[in-house]
């Protein structure tokens, strides 16, 4: 088992640095693979980090080292969240892959969560990347249904309290944010930016061509299979030579949960897919 902590560093940006955890490897594996991990939007994230800290510790035991970057708005990193784009976020994808080449990794690999796993496929298919290998949990399937979700925090919160105007809709949102206004919801602050940007995400549309997918949900009960929505995807991506591996587990949607929760059907699931394709050869 590889017993090395997590080493937090802030990595040189632009604008500003990012905050990051890398899981080094067991001593004396060689830097061969590596996972950039990235992670959801907004509230997600802080839900989601007991599972990535989990599932990156276990990367790290096998031998794969593990970059988890902070993008630029999120966590610990520097900017504000309002003013991140779409395009910040892509590049600071581009500036972990570029570090864990400098450390020495031959064979970079992308894990991302929801909206993360869309910025994974949105960065690697931008740049042309072939020959890479994804794993995705519970990808985001529409950008604008996402959005429209996100928007229902705060159609929710405005009919909770004193405010007058409850007629508000979520189209009444999504009018102020395309006349270029920002949204306060659940505490972070939607650029007009942002939520076009994200309105405009298909996952259908991000098969990046020759890579490797391991896509793995979580569904409310077993024998539950995948979303209408999420099996067309499949279809979709089959179709076009990809023919993702799709492994389903019965557990709660830990990213969205009241309490910080775990799901340790997913992390023996993602840790046998990897192991599958990871071993270090000697």
């Amino acid at each position: 088992m590889n017993n090395q902590p997590a080493e937090p560093f802030f990595l040189d940006a632009s604008p500003g640095k990012r905050f990051c955890l890398y899981h080094p490897p067991g001593k004396g594996v060689p830097l061969s693979q590596a996972f950039i991990y990235i992670h959801p939007f907004a509230e997600e994230m802080n839900k989601s980090r007991r599972m990535a800290a989990l599932q990156a510790k276990v990367f790290a035991a096998m031998g794969v080292g593990v970059l988890q970057i902070d993008l630029y708005g999120c966590g610990d990193s520097e900017g504000d969240f309002g003013d991140a784009t779409w395009e910040i976020w892509k590049g600071d994808v581009e500036y972990a892959h570029q570090w864990l080449m400098q450390q020495g990794f031959t064979s970079i690999h992308f894990w991302g969560l929801r909206l993360g796993a869309l910025l994974a496929l949105d960065y690697a298919e931008g740049v042309g990347m072939g020959s890479v290998k994804f794993v995705l949990w519970q990808p985001v399937v529409s950008g604008k249904s996402f959005l429209t979700q996100f928007l229902r925090l705060k159609l929710v919160s405005k009919l909770m309290s004193d405010d007058a105007d409850k007629a508000t809709n979520v189209q009444g949102f999504r009018e102020k944010l395309r006349a270029g206004e920002a949204l306060e919801i659940a505490g972070y602050t939607l650029s007009s930016a942002m939520a076009a940007a994200i309105d405009a995400l298909k996952l259908g549309q991000l098969a990046v061509k020759n890579s490797e997918v391991y896509w793995f949900e979580i569904t409310p009960s077993t024998g539950r299979g995948l979303s209408p929505a999420s099996t067309s995807i499949v279809e979709i991506w089959n179709q076009s030579g990809i023919c993702p591996k799709v492994a389903l587990m019965p557990g709660l949607p830990f990213w969205a949960t009241q309490e910080i929760g775990e799901c340790s059907e997913l992390l023996a699931a993602t840790t046998k897919a990897v192991e599958s394709f990871s071993r270090i050869q000697p």
